[in-house]
């Protein structure tokens, strides 16, 4: 049976693991052609085979999103292709090392505001004509807690998450009233990931809810009439 979202084009960056793959494969559930993007290739094709063997359909696009013109050649790829992009899913982070505001190493504080920062308003910037296109375009950014919150210990991941949430509240803003585009803002809460072993080592994944709750959560909303610029916490 075709879903809802049969028909429209998602592109999820992040999306070799974890909330990214499993986000991917909901859309992809729900009828959504979805590019995959993320550095490990093989990563991808083993998203992308289980995408293609439930049915659904899949591409892939290796890329490191930090590296110079990388989002300006995936966007041209993109277009060449498609004429419209429904849903934008701003997914890929890094955590870095947590520790003391005052032993925060410089070279790795930037590669995580490059990632959680600068490349997501690249992508936004890169993907806004195609969005425009779309009926009813979506861009959801995937947030933490500590974008809200900091945290003692945080404070370089928490500021780079803190700064997307700011972006993408703005371009919710700007684009609210004179376009068909939403923007919601996604926290996903405690859940089973890599990154989230490396934050917490000594927690068992178990007793954690799956990346498949909160990519269930997303098309949840993209079904729903959200007021752009909210801000979604994923419960248990």
């Amino acid at each position: 049976m075709p879903g809802f979202l049969d028909g429209k084009l998602a592109l999820v960056t992040g999306a070799s693991r974890g909330i990214g793959a499993a986000t991917a494969e909901a859309l992809a559930a729900e009828g959504a052609h979805v590019v995959l993007t993320a550095r490990t290739a093989a990563d991808l094709e083993a998203v992308e085979e289980r995408i293609h063997g439930a049915g659904g359909a899949a591409t892939i696009a290796p890329m490191d999103l930090t590296e110079s013109d990388s989002i300006a050649r995936l966007a041209q790829a993109i277009a060449g292709r498609w004429q419209a992009l429904d849903v934008l899913v701003l997914n890929a982070a890094m955590l870095g090392t947590l520790g003391p505001v005052a032993q925060i190493d410089g070279k790795e504080f930037n590669r995580v505001l490059t990632l959680n920062v600068l490349a997501q308003q690249a992508l936004i910037a890169a993907f806004d004509p195609m969005l425009r296109q779309s009926e009813a375009g979506r861009v959801l950014a995937i947030s933490s807690s500590v974008g809200e919150a900091s945290r003692a210990y945080w404070g370089a991941y928490a500021a780079s998450k803190a700064a997307l949430e700011s972006l993408a509240t703005a371009y919710a803003q700007e684009v609210g009233n004179v376009t068909g585009i939403k923007v919601a803002i996604l926290n996903p809460g405690a859940t089973a990931t890599v990154m989230r072993a490396r934050a917490f080592p000594g927690e068992d994944p178990a007793t954690l809810k799956p990346p498949s709750a909160v990519g269930d959560a997303i098309v949840k909303l993209l079904g729903e009439d959200f007021e752009t610029g909210v801000r979604i916490d994923v419960d248990g």
